[in-house]
């Protein structure tokens, strides 16, 4: 794949996450996978790597001079999202692509049927 590619679906999936305030990963993991080819493993550990930078410093900038921050709560959920980050990262390792496809699946399937049936 090009390089101009890999630029679009970042711009892609940076609109939506501003949008919607999704993490990236739920957009960036299926398009690594199904797009372009990328295994499960390769695509998770991609778009954790690419959360290193400030790359949502913009979109959440907008959001705070709205109000619509809690910088408290950001800091808590941080602090809490390095360790949780790190054993995920572990776990996640150790099991097969299959497994950890169908989990991550599962999990969209949830997030997908709560937000459809919400009141």
């Amino acid at each position: 794949m090009s390089m101009l590619a890999y630029l679009i679906l970042g711009v892609l999936a940076g609109t939506l996450s501003g949008l919607v305030g999704i993490g990236g990963g739920v957009i960036l993991v299926p398009a690594l996978v199904f797009l372009f080819g990328f295994s499960q493993h390769s695509a998770q550990g991609t778009t954790l790597a690419l959360m290193v930078p400030p790359i949502g410093i913009l979109a959440a900038w907008t959001y705070y001079r709205q109000g619509y921050v809690d910088l408290k709560i950001a800091g808590f959920v941080c602090a809490g999202f390095l360790l949780g980050g790190l054993l995920g990262a572990r776990f996640a390792a150790g099991l097969s692509n299959i497994m950890l496809e169908r989990i991550f699946g599962l999990l969209l399937l949830l997030i997908s049927l709560k937000m459809l049936f919400a009141k």
